[in-house]
């Protein structure tokens, strides 16, 4: 490697290390790190801003603000204590059933629409049952961030990697449900019965509390009937829009961006206060994340790492397979697992091709579900692997509920072994015992 690649590495692990030890703000870290890529020439302002291989990924941060928009729209009408209570009331109180009835419900809605916009849209609903029932936030927003992303791999929506790899190896919203969904079901049951052992000591039953949420009645929390109607038309238009996107045409970020817009025009709110709840340094730390993660890509750091992983497994389908599963989560636990995914995607595609004689797919197709799985539950390792950690991670400092990089990390790491521990046999069942 070259001088300024190492350079980058050097900036890139002394960044990662401030944001994973805290010593300052992951904001000025990140934003610390991109500057000084861009000051050693580690990247260049053409490849920072406006490449799509190495820069910023301006696709996932218009598509949060979007989302941003409507739910500080949302918000003010009052439907998420609406739901809290109603979902405090169906678990009657009890708070593992309510962790459970948010988890799966986040796991069910981001495989509809992507995670970061299930998160967007239940945490607010969250951090309200949990005050409610006077039990900590954190536990259950770490846990709706890790069923996000294990909810988000059965589908091609439900996660911004399964978009890249289905654009590149051609394959339809139909194959990730025959392909992964099936797992995903099972990885969703056993991720429930980890959260009842992890997050034990967040399950502190307040008989009282439990009293007062059942004598509530859900229906006076609504404060605004007209744009509860509104907002619902439009949330319903963006997620058709999604589910939709590749019969329209049209990118996820610019059905997200739109529907935003349009909210906030017809609903009559003042847009400056508006703006004031979108989480406007997520969406800057995510900047300059992708600025530092494009400039390894841009000396060919990742480049070389991908090669090293080719070059080991050689025409050995199942050790391709395993490589690129493990080496993916333990990548994606360290940087987003979108610029990730861009990376490899062309590596998996002269794989593939070249192990299925010049075709997209045959038996060596299990290459990119392997990279798909490896991916996106990677993400779940770390408090920075996948986009939904960092807004769930943002939605709570913002509510004064700050979780600490190592307090994610610490059950992510365990997560992520066992979900991707479980992908081993599903991986050989079906695409090598039973082909």
């Amino acid at each position: 490697m070259t001088v300024t690649a190492w350079l980058a590495v050097a900036i890139f692990v002394v960044a990662y290390a401030l944001i994973a030890t805290e010593k300052i703000h992951r904001v000025t870290a990140a934003l610390g790190g991109a500057v000084l890529m861009l000051v050693v020439g580690a990247t260049k302002a053409e490849h920072a801003f406006f490449s799509e291989e190495a820069g910023i990924d301006w696709n996932v941060i218009v598509l949060l603000l979007g989302m941003m928009l409507i739910v500080a729209v949302l918000q003010r009408t009052g439907v998420f204590e609406y739901v809290a209570i109603c979902a405090a009331k169906r678990a009657r109180g009890r708070p593992f059933r309510v962790m459970v009835i948010l988890v799966v419900v986040t796991a069910l809605a981001s495989a509809v629409l992507d995670n970061v916009t299930t998160v967007l849209l239940i945490a607010p609903v969250t951090l309200l049952v949990c005050d409610r029932l006077g039990v900590p936030a954190a536990p259950y927003l770490i846990a709706e961030a890790m069923a996000s992303n294990i909810g988000g791999t059965a589908t091609l929506v439900g996660d911004p990697p399964n978009i890249i790899i289905a654009s590149r190896a051609g394959l339809s919203y139909n194959d990730f449900l025959v392909h992964l969904a099936p797992l995903v079901l099972l990885l969703l049951v056993v991720f429930i019965g980890m959260c009842r052992v992890l997050f034990r000591d967040a399950f502190r039953y307040d008989p009282r509390r439990a009293e007062q949420v059942m004598a509530l009645r859900e229906r006076d929390s609504i404060t605004d009937v007209r744009l509860l109607v509104v907002s619902g038309v439009v949330l319903f238009a963006v997620t058709v829009a999604f589910v939709l996107h590749t019969v329209l045409h049209l990118e996820p970020s610019v059905v997200a961006i739109v529907g935003g817009l349009v909210l906030l025009a017809v609903s009559r709110l003042d847009a400056e206060k508006v703006a004031k709840d979108v989480e406007w340094p997520t969406l800057v730390f995510f900047a300059g994340l992708f600025v530092m993660v494009g400039a390894l890509v841009n000396t060919g750091v990742i480049g070389l790492i991908g090669d090293a992983a080719v070059a080991a497994v050689g025409d050995n389908r199942w050790g391709a397979s395993m490589v690129l599963l493990w080496a993916s989560a333990a990548l994606s636990a360290v940087v987003d697992n979108i610029p990730y995914v861009a990376t490899m995607s062309p590596i998996v595609e002269q794989l593939v091709e070249a192990g299925s004689g010049g075709a997209s797919g045959g038996p060596w197709q299990v290459l990119w579900w392997a990279l798909a799985l490896g991916a996106d539950l990677g993400g779940n390792a770390t408090a920075v692997g996948a986009s939904a950690n960092v807004v769930i991670l943002g939605l709570a400092e913002r509510a004064g509920r700050k979780i600490t990089f190592w307090q994610f990390t610490r059950y992510g790491l365990v997560v992520t072994a066992i979900t991707v521990a479980l992908c081993v046999p599903y991986l050989w069942l079906r695409y090598f015992a039973f082909a």
